[in-house]
């Protein structure tokens, strides 16, 4: 039986099964990253280019849920400044569906807001990961929720009216 055993795993290890799903986690990763560096530099065309053309960005604010033409449009002014914004990862995980051509991630980020979370799904288009969809939220300890929670009071009651009228 240990015989067999270490045949399956040299088998595996000659033949690159371990790391099949690792060269795609390692290329997403670095899209991410240059997705992250592009718009700390400020570059509007890089930091684009790494975003599918039919893609979501759902910012902080929950009136922020953009199509990348709203994105770009909102976001010009800033990176025309030379000012975006800057996200260092401080952790991220990627899961890959079976073919590969699909991913979904979560990191925590190091922003000008202290901690974030961005979630997300990538596609695999014409041989380039690309961001299709993107949630960032800002990370409250849950010992400071009822405080938080106080502060947007007023705002949420009056969103929340506007939704439920329309």
């Amino acid at each position: 039986m240990k015989n067999l055993l270490f045949f399956c795993l040299s088998l595996a290890l000659f033949t690159g099964f371990t790391g099949h799903a690792q060269a795609p986690k390692e290329n997403i990763n670095k899209m991410l990253e240059a997705w992250h560096d592009a718009a700390a530099r400020a570059d509007y065309d890089d930091y684009f280019s790494k975003m599918a053309d039919e893609s979501i960005f759902i910012g902080t604010d929950p009136t922020e849920n953009w199509e990348k033409d709203e994105f770009a449009k909102w976001s010009k002014p800033y990176f025309d400044k030379g000012k975006a914004w800057s996200f260092s990862t401080l952790e991220r995980n990627i899961f890959l569906q079976e073919d590969c051509d699909i991913a979904w991630f979560d990191e925590l980020l190091e922003t000008q807001m202290g901690i974030c979370r961005g979630s997300g799904v990538v596609a695999k288009e014409d041989g380039e990961w690309k961001v299709k969809h993107y949630v960032l939220s800002i990370e409250i300890p849950n010992e400071n929720v009822d405080q938080i929670t106080e502060i947007k009071k007023d705002f949420d009651q009056k969103l929340i009216s506007k939704i439920k009228s329309e």
